[in-house]
């Protein structure tokens, strides 16, 4: 597999979308691939993480962001599932399950209906311990032009997942703690 190939096949190398889409998805990669050098006992599986992290925000395209160069007509929540939805057609089931999951920390089917998320009503969360080190990943960095490769401090992820409640803050110190961030 070759996810730049995948990726090239939905985005043209000489769009907005695409110059911010891939220098983000290399930082998430090489990010997660940290992240799992510290856990070796858990057995992550390296080769799908490097893959699927470069894919997980392959549904970006489909949604109106115009910051990121993004025109399509979809909110800018659902290119997680949007993302999963195009991998599936590639033939990836298992790399599609990142893209749905990685969004926020994981979107539960009750924060969907609770907040009337326009998503389908169903658990969008980080399972296997890739899912959940890509996540992890991803909160690092955004998709700023002007800091695509600077990472975020655990500070401000904190403070930033702080507005959604605490039971999100103790999910990411969770996961630090597990991941050995």
């Amino acid at each position: 597999m070759d996810p730049l190939k995948i990726i090239q096949k939905y985005y043209s190398v000489d769009s907005p979308a695409y110059k911010l889409l891939i220098p983000h998805s290399q930082a998430v990669a090489k990010k997660a691939l940290e992240i799992a050098s510290h856990v070796p006992q858990l057995k992550p599986d390296l080769k799908f993480i490097a893959e699927a992290a470069m894919l997980h925000d392959i549904g970006i395209f489909l949604t109106d962001d115009r910051a990121i160069g993004c025109f399509g007509d979809q909110p800018y929540i659902r290119h997680g599932y949007l993302g999963r939805e195009i991998l599936e057609k590639e033939g990836f089931p298992r790399h599609a399950l990142v893209c749905e999951r990685h969004v926020g920390l994981g979107i539960s089917a009750q924060e969907i209906i609770t907040h009337k998320l326009p998503l389908p009503p169903r658990d969008m969360v980080p399972v296997s311990v890739e899912e959940k080190i890509i996540c992890l990943a991803d909160k690092f960095f955004s998709k700023d032009e002007e800091v695509l490769d600077r990472e975020k401090s655990l500070d401000r992820i904190k403070g930033y997942y702080a507005r959604f409640g605490v039971e999100k803050l103790e999910l990411l110190d969770g996961w630090l703690k597990e991941f050995g961030v």
